[in-house]
């Protein structure tokens, strides 16, 4: 906690810090007309808008992936904004120029609108908090909402382009229209900076610092439109140079929240499983040598007692090794099948249940899928055993069509699917099956036995 506030007083002291850089050069330009450097470089602007289209993009790309993985509104807004930001350049002011033509007023219009939309969409994800449940569709929306924005304000631009301001070259006072659009913008950007502010300071997310750094950056480009005079796609001012430089630390915030994520994510989960393997198998089977153990130190006759225990201390063996299989890198199918067919002798050895075991050849499961499968196999019969009473169980890994199907059908006592809340065992097997994205299916009846299915991922 005392790290994480002092990376905010670090942050906090240095935006003060660029806010007084940035401020004193504005108001230096603006006290000093002549001082602006804006030159009528044509090439160089067009370059400058290429590069910031590309980097717009890739932004954008960058966090499409983190939400594909993560699934924050944060990370689709700005994949929605930085999109929009890189087509609405592209389109607008871009594509146009190739020919050599300037701009035409309806162009540069709808440039400006896609600037403001796409800074208000970044403004908002400073203030996203919720998670969305169906990325991939979300994903899918995204990409048909930008195209249809951006033909929304081409055909806005079109239709109304007579009524509106000129922005020929070599106007020296800009139309109110305009500034009020660029004021807009600046807006938009000083409450991204709140936004990322906030949100760095509740959670000390790195990507927050650097979104807020760039929306510092983003805020100053926008003043110095505001203030500076006109200029066409013919001129570079200040604020294309600080547009450019926003854009590439967004660049580099975004890259490094994706490796970080990435390997953090990978440690969590990898430290759960194991975590999640000690304490469902091996803990259990040590449990029972530690009671054997002692019921053998109480006086407990040795001749039962003993061959309890050593039938537990091979439980246990076997259970290390299955554990450290699935906790490795190994693939193959065969290490799999020898230890649930092992686990099934372990447990139908005393005759309560009996277990019929069909494993087709032709499954393959990953790594991850083995152990999981495992653990859904295990708990399935353990309830059956224990709770259901059942004298039969159907265990059954094999294909339908193309899907990988995993089955237990047991002849217990049953129970009402619909009205009876899950138990603790049910609520596992359906986070092993949802952890390797696979689909979870339960049907049961009082006195009809239980069937549960699992379906793989393809």
């Amino acid at each position: 906690m005392r790290n994480e506030e002092n990376a905010y007083q670090s942050w906090l002291w240095g935006e003060v810090l660029l806010f007084g850089l940035l401020g004193a050069v504005l108001a230096l330009f603006v006290a000093y007309p002549d001082l602006r450097p804006t030159f009528e470089l044509p090439q160089v602007r067009l370059v400058l808008d290429t590069m910031v289209a590309l980097a717009a993009a890739l932004v954008a790309v960058l966090a499409g992936i983190r939400f594909s993985v993560e699934g924050r509104r944060l990370d689709w807004l700005l994949c929605a904004g930085f999109l929009l930001a890189a087509g609405s350049t592209f389109c607008f002011g871009i594509a146009p120029v190739l020919g050599g033509r300037p701009l035409q007023p309806r162009e540069q219009w709808a440039w400006i609108w896609g600037g403001v939309l796409a800074g208000g969409l970044i403004a908002a994800a400073g203030f996203a908090r919720k998670r969305t449940a169906n990325r991939r569709r979300e994903l899918f929306e995204l990409l048909m909402l930008v195209p249809a924005g951006l033909l929304l304000l081409w055909m806005s631009a079109d239709s109304i382009g007579y009524a509106l301001p000129s922005l020929s070259i070599g106007d020296r006072i800009q139309p109110p229209l305009l500034t009020a659009m660029l004021a807009v913008r600046a807006l938009a950007s000083l409450l991204a900076v709140v936004g990322f502010g906030l949100r760095f300071r509740a959670r000390g997310n790195d990507l927050d610092r650097w979104l807020a750094l760039g929306a510092t950056l983003f805020l100053f480009a926008d003043l110095h439109y505001v203030f500076s005079p006109l200029v066409s796609n013919r001129f570079v001012s200040t604020g294309d140079y600080l547009r450019l430089l926003s854009y590439a630390v967004l660049l580099v915030g975004v890259w490094r929240a994706i490796r970080f994520a990435e390997f953090g994510r990978a440690v969590a989960e990898e430290r759960a499983r194991v975590a999640r393997e000690i304490h469902d198998g091996l803990a259990q089977y040590l449990f029972a040598v530690s009671t054997h153990a002692t019921m053998l130190e109480s006086g407990a006759d040795p001749e039962t007692a003993l061959p309890q225990l050593k039938q537990a201390a091979a439980a246990a063996q076997q259970e290390a090794r299955f554990a450290i299989l699935a906790l490795s890198s190994a693939s193959g199918t065969a290490p799999f099948d020898a230890a649930l067919r092992r686990y099934v002798e372990f447990l139908t050895a005393d005759g309560q249940l009996e277990v019929d075991l069909e494993i087709d050849e032709n499954v393959q499961l990953a790594p991850d899928e083995q152990i999981e499968v495992f653990r859904i196999v295990q708990e399935g019969l353990a309830n059956a055993r224990k709770h259901a009473g059942a004298r039969h169980a159907d265990v059954r890994i094999g294909l339908r069509g193309e899907e990988r199907i995993v089955s237990i059908v047991d002849d217990g006592s049953g129970f009402d699917d619909v009205t009876v809340t899950a138990g603790q065992g049910l609520r596992n097997m359906k986070a092993r099956s949802a952890s390797i994205g696979g689909g979870f299916r339960l049907r049961s009846r009082p006195g009809r036995g239980t069937a549960l299915e699992v379906v793989l991922r393809a």
